[in-house]
């Protein structure tokens, strides 16, 4: 295939699943003769750069533009990321985690990349009915990437958005940096533990992991590795401290690369009520760690098949997620390439190229 020029446009690389899969994304493309630009919005980046990758901080989004956020605010930060994607001349434009401006600029050739699924997030019937209506404000008439068939599907019968087309592109992965990553040194608790990688937010649902895992009965210590804003540690702690589990839940905090946790972990656990194509889940895989997870809209029925089928247990099913847990405990299953090939580059990324 000939080689073509991609311009991702994303508001910053704050330390979160979106921002690492874009990264991972357009770094792929690039290496298969692709040229590709990363416009980020602000200067704000805390995941490794893959080099080679270009980024470039366009200065659109400052202390001005979030305090009088607005219609026409929006536009004139649109107005600066067209001048920058009129220069670069790029084939394809994908969008991704900074809609609400670039929703203005009018390219053929722009696509949205949905990577959550808007269906879940919300259970007040005002808050839902008001998303709803911000999808379909955004994207009716659209080009649409969902990140997996799970979100195209709630975005088409759920939502009813009207897009003027979508397609379901799975992130794409490659396994030998992550193994890369996972060889570097760590400080790895002594012994087995089970974890959960994700920011501490109430989305995630730590507090059902925290009561199914108490249920389990099982001594195998559990990790919680990720960060929260505010005061969200600290409600987290303090649940921990109110089931009892202070001797046996680690919180290590942030980890830059925290793929030593991952391989080295017993088996990693999901709970949370929504996601687009959990990353921890396919990552862990192919670091060979099981996986157990809450079948939540949308992604980990995509994942967890064959062997692992047994472990996708309904999201409110804390019984159910608890004996998973203990199962999966006394005896880990075997993770092989055909649990993880779906995902791999080779797979995904001339999906990716095939855009126009």
């Amino acid at each position: 295939m000939t080689s073509k020029r991609f311009a991702f446009v994303i508001e910053d690389l704050y330390a979160g699943g979106a921002e690492k899969s874009l990264l991972y994304t357009a770094d792929g493309l690039r290496q298969r003769g692709n040229q590709v630009t990363v416009f980020i919005l602000r200067e704000r980046i805390e995941h490794r750069i893959p080099e080679g990758l270009e980024i470039v901080n366009l200065e659109a989004v400052n202390r001005f533009t979030k305090l009088f956020s607005n219609p026409l605010v929006e536009q004139w930060q649109a107005r600066r990321i067209a001048r920058a994607l009129d220069a670069f001349a790029p084939d394809t434009i994908i969008s991704c985690s900074c809609d609400k401006i670039t929703r203005h600029l009018r390219y053929p050739n722009l696509h949205f990349w949905i990577k959550s699924d808007m269906s879940a997030k919300f259970s007040d019937p005002r808050q839902r009915a008001k998303a709803f209506a911000k999808v379909n404000r955004f994207y009716t008439g659209r080009k649409v990437i969902a990140v997996s068939q799970g979100v195209k599907n709630n975005l088409i019968d759920v939502i009813g958005l009207k897009a003027g087309e979508i397609c379901a592109i799975y992130n794409p992965y490659e396994r030998e940096p992550f193994l890369a990553m996972a060889d570097e040194p760590a400080a790895l608790p002594v012994g087995d533990y089970l974890i959960n990688v994700g920011t501490y937010e109430p989305r995630k649902r730590h507090d059902r992991l925290l009561r199914a895992y108490q249920a389990s009965g099982v001594s195998t210590p559990l990790m919680l590795l990720g960060k929260g804003k505010g005061d969200q540690e600290a409600r987290l702690r303090a649940l921990i401290d109110e089931l009892g589990l202070t001797e046996r839940v680690i919180l290590p905090g942030y980890q830059t690369n925290p793929y030593p946790f991952i391989r080295h972990a017993k088996a990693l656990v999901l709970s949370s009520d929504s996601e687009g194509l959990p990353r921890a889940l396919i990552e862990a895989l192919m670091l060979g760690t099981p996986v157990i997870s809450v079948d939540c809209p949308s992604g980990p029925r995509e994942i967890l098949r064959g062997t692992l089928a047994p472990f996708l247990v309904a999201r409110e099913d804390e019984t159910a997620l608890a004996e998973a847990i203990a199962a999966m405990d006394a005896a880990p299953i075997a993770v092989t390439e055909e649990h993880y090939r779906p995902f791999l580059k080779e797979t995904v990324l001339p999906q990716f190229e095939a855009l126009e």
